[in-house]
């Protein structure tokens, strides 16, 4: 049996602790939280313990960490559970800025621990089968990969303003899903952005609009769309076109029962948000993450995955506001 301690205890903790409570091999045993309303309700759910953040950490009883809290708080928590030799599960991004990224996974490859960046739309059934089916060559050779993201409504604009910004915060999925589906390293990108759903968030410095062409050494093409707004609900498509076919991911809806009578076709609205989205996603890759521990196998993907795709997103944002084209890796 595996304890683990959940630090953060907001919704994704939830949603972790949610599966742990399921599994046979992993249990939450303890959580920490800076709303103690938060970690006692948590906790109550998951038969689990409430700790101060560092006696969690430094519990021998623990052996992994997942990490749910803010962006601003993973820098110190990475360096405390490597230094505690606990295996870590960290939400993205890993930090929002790339020299604080290196500083944690020097840590983490000192201390020698398990180290997984929470990317977990690379365990959606559907994308995993999609990326699964171009390895096995059914398209042949990937020539373009579109990749569209748009989300219901723009979230708080107090959020916005800690976030890091649409391509740190949102798209930065998307690139994470590029390279994995690429299977090529990109070599440069072109970004465009705009605010054209709320003045606010332009206001804040941000985008809520934004475009990115992505191209691989072999001149391999990805086109990713994001917009903070999709009257018609949690827009999550994939197309990849290759040199014998074409494959194809679409929106998942909440029922598949589809009307049809004179006035037209009518199916069933998408599933409202990422959570209901991606929740076997979410759970898959927590059975990863367990698994690997278990059988002492390697976690994916790798805090290396967190940090390439956090330079794209800084490469991103910075082709967003000086419209020039980004080298990666040069």
């Amino acid at each position: 049996m595996i304890n683990i301690g959940i630090l953060g205890c907001g919704r994704i903790g939830q949603v972790h602790g949610a599966t742990l409570r399921g599994m046979r091999n992993a249990r939450a045993v303890a959580v920490a939280d800076a709303m103690p309303a938060a970690a006692a309700s948590l906790a109550a759910t998951l038969d689990a313990r409430v700790m101060d953040t560092a006696a969690l950490i430094n519990d021998p009883g623990i052996d992994a960490v997942i990490i749910g809290t803010p962006t601003t708080t993973h820098y110190d928590l990475i360096h405390a559970a490597a230094a505690a030799g606990k295996a870590i599960f960290c939400e993205k991004p890993i930090d929002l800025s790339v020299a604080r990224i290196h500083d944690c996974l020097a840590a983490v490859e000192k201390a020698g621990v398990p180290f997984m960046t929470a990317f977990n739309r690379r365990f959606d059934p559907n994308f995993a089968h999609l990326q699964a089916q171009i390895e096995a060559q059914v398209i042949g050779n990937v020539e373009l990969v579109t990749i569209l993201s748009r989300d219901p409504s723009p979230p708080p604009i107090g959020y916005v303003k800690t976030s890091g910004g649409i391509f740190r915060d949102m798209m930065i999925h998307d690139l994470d899903m590029a390279r994995f589906l690429l299977g090529e390293e990109p070599v440069s990108l072109t970004a465009a952005a705009s605010c054209l759903v709320d003045p606010e968030i332009g206001e804040a410095g941000d985008f809520d609009t934004a475009v990115v062409t992505l191209k691989t050494a072999s001149g391999k093409l990805c086109q990713i769309s994001n917009s903070r707004r999709a009257t018609y609900g949690y827009d999550q498509r994939i197309e990849v076109h290759g040199s014998l076919g074409m494959l194809r991911a679409d929106n998942m809806l909440e029922t598949t029962v589809e009307l049809s009578n004179a006035a037209g076709m009518c199916k069933a609205p998408t599933q409202p948000f990422f959570l209901e989205r991606y929740a076997a996603a979410y759970r898959a890759e927590m059975v990863h993450f367990v698994t690997a521990l278990e059988t002492c196998k390697a976690v994916m993907p790798t805090g290396q995955d967190g940090l390439k795709a956090q330079i794209l997103a800084d490469a991103a944002d910075a082709g967003a506001r000086d419209g020039l084209v980004k080298m990666i890796g040069v």
